[in-house]
């Protein structure tokens, strides 16, 4: 069992890479030294009155609908500009990294993630204005998640239309004379 706590409500499992390298490493470790899949669990005590421990599976698909494909929460993040592309790039690797260490995304999530995040033409026309790196990192990490058989039964058309938009997102690159910001 790998069980993870946290005390605060601030920051959730894809705000940071951290949570999938100590988390999602502990889970990899115990599979990979055990040879059997670990339960993953992760304890809210924000309020402590009231601790909850849900398992990781769960805190994905919780963590995935109130935020990562939250209509709300896109259009907000959106305001930020460059920022607001590189924050939901981030996201995505996050989840991505939290798949690869811990097995907990669901195929659907990955389409849903495919079509908000890159299919979509008026967040394309986002990434374009502010952060075309942006759109091109989302869809090679989501290229490569089909590629490593972690997006299982991913849909031939969405597979296409994502290797199209890696490419509309190199076109948008060569347009432009200056490097990424570091």
């Amino acid at each position: 069992m790998a069980i993870h706590n946290q005390d605060d409500r601030e920051h959730d499992i894809f705000d940071s890479d951290d949570y999938f390298q100590f988390h999602g490493g502990m889970i990899a470790t115990i599979k990979a030294l055990s040879g059997k899949e670990p339960k993953g669990y992760f304890g809210d005590t924000q309020d402590p009155a009231t601790p909850k421990v849900r398992d990781i599976r769960e805190e994905t698909l919780r963590v995935y609908r109130t935020r990562v494909v939250n209509p709300k929460w896109l259009e907000s993040i959106s305001r930020h500009g460059y920022k607001g592309a590189s924050e939901m790039a981030a996201t995505v690797d996050y989840l991505f990294g939290f798949d690869a260490t811990a097995n907990v995304v669901n195929d659907f999530m990955y389409e849903q993630i495919a079509q908000s995040y890159a299919l979509d033409e008026s967040t394309q026309r986002f990434y374009e204005e502010s952060n075309p790196w942006a759109l091109r990192g989302i869809s090679e990490r989501l290229l490569e998640a089909a590629q490593r058989g972690m997006w299982k039964e991913i849909n031939p058309e969405t597979l296409e239309a994502l290797r199209q938009t890696l490419l509309k997102a190199d076109d948008m690159l060569e347009g432009r004379s200056e490097l990424p910001p570091s």
